[in-house]
């Protein structure tokens, strides 16, 4: 499937760029509070409480990607998981549009959120929502990518894409991001058209058949990875051929 542009010198949605944050995504909801209606990205410089799924942790340093993307136009709720599936696909197209295709070797998604190169995580997604009385509901698409650095006492293998040879300045890579995320935002068209979604990703993944262990939150399963629900959920085939659909859970390939 042919990609949608993901290149641009100038992100084409305004950018709020600051210096020293505890939480971008926090400080999107802020905004959104104090009468900011988006969409509207918040970049960091350094980020000192950024987190991902289930409330873990995310090391940030200085010249990494901390950026959050405010919008308050939202899909219907049902809709919204998607958005992590879609913005995965945008960030790896973001990615391959920065850097050599020699430099990248590996680029792939891990359901549900997650940017790896060779294996090792280099990025992580991160979708909340908020509501206030009076004002409605906003959302916003949390993005951290390990640009110059990454975390060296973690209990998961991490990158960053300096160690592949990647040399590309946050604004850039941020421009290139909002291109990417635009037009497959359009594509996607608010759910409606997550097939086109559900094949993009899948060919940004892991092959059918891959060995994954999935932590539902009721247990883990050992299983083998048959891509995606019309959905979103993940499909995978346990032991016997039995197939499961997940729709929430931790996914770590064996």
């Amino acid at each position: 499937m042919p990609a949608p542009a993901a290149s641009a010198s100038k992100s084409a949605t305004a950018v709020l760029h600051l210096g020293e944050v505890v939480s971008t995504n926090d400080e999107a909801f802020r905004l959104w509070r104090a009468g900011e209606c988006g969409p509207l990205w918040v970049l960091a410089d350094l980020q000192t409480g950024g987190r991902g799924r289930s409330g873990r942790a995310w090391v940030g340093g200085a010249g990494n990607l901390h950026a959050s993307l405010l919008m308050t136009q939202l899909a219907p709720p049902e809709s919204q998981p998607q958005l992590s599936l879609v913005t995965g696909v945008a960030v790896v197209d973001a990615l391959r549009g920065c850097a050599c295709e020699a430099d990248l070797v590996g680029l792939r998604l891990k359901w549900p959120n997650d940017i790896l190169i060779a294996g090792r995580k280099v990025g992580g997604i991160l979708i909340e929502t908020s509501t206030a009385a009076g004002k409605g509901a906003a959302l916003v698409i949390g993005i951290g990518l390990n640009v110059v650095s990454h975390p060296h006492d973690l209990d998961r293998p991490v990158t960053s894409l300096g160690a592949h040879g990647v040399q590309v300045e946050c604004r850039e890579l941020l421009a290139a991001v909002d291109a990417s995320l635009a037009a497959w935002l359009s594509r996607w068209s608010q759910g409606g058209g997550f097939a086109a979604i559900r094949q993009a990703w899948c060919e940004r993944a892991g092959p059918v058949g891959e060995r994954v262990d999935v932590d539902t939150g009721r247990g883990r399963i050992a299983a083998e990875f048959r891509g995606l629900d019309e959905d979103g959920a993940l499909l995978v085939a346990e032991a016997g051929g039995r197939l499961v659909r997940v729709r929430a859970g931790d996914v770590d390939l064996a």
